[in-house]
């Protein structure tokens, strides 16, 4: 029963992949791509960003800026916030050392209009207050990833 349970966990993720950041730093013009096929134009699906920062995550909140290229060369582009600590300064997540797994809603109910390949992109948009010029090398975040999962 235990393998039931375990297994009807995992039936609806129809896409997760991460991608790591060299030396958990991660450069303003590095753009991280996912490229995920889509069959599926009639179910609806919750798509999220996967994060792993450590400690030297010097921030409460994160920017990104995302665009979403689908089959027919159209994007949609968002610059998205996401709160990283609570009031307090402790870090939100899952994980019991320093390092903190977040999953963040992108898209919620989305379904995808057409058949084929699309691509995800990512990077950050954190500046320091008062500055225009975003932060060259953002230290902290060890991984970013994308996941698709069904909705029930």
């Amino acid at each position: 029963m235990a393998f039931f349970l375990m297994s009807s966990c995992t039936d609806n993720i129809v896409f997760n992949q991460y991608k790591s950041i060299e030396d958990a730093s991660w450069s303003a013009t590095k753009n991280i791509d996912f490229e995920f096929s889509v069959s599926d134009t009639t179910s609806a699906n919750n798509l999220f960003i996967n994060l792993r920062n450590n400690s030297n995550y010097s921030f409460s909140n994160l920017y990104l800026i995302t665009t979403l290229k689908f089959p027919n060369s159209t994007s949609v582009i968002d610059t998205l916030q996401y709160e990283m600590t609570t009031p307090s300064g402790a870090f939100l997540g899952t994980g019991f050392s320093e390092i903190k797994d977040n999953k963040l809603f992108y898209r919620q109910q989305k379904v995808f209009p057409f058949s084929g390949n699309y691509i995800f992109s990512v990077r950050h948009a954190m500046r320091k207050n008062g500055e225009i010029h975003p932060i060259k090398k953002l230290e902290g975040i060890q991984e970013v990833g994308f996941s698709i999962e069904k909705t029930k």
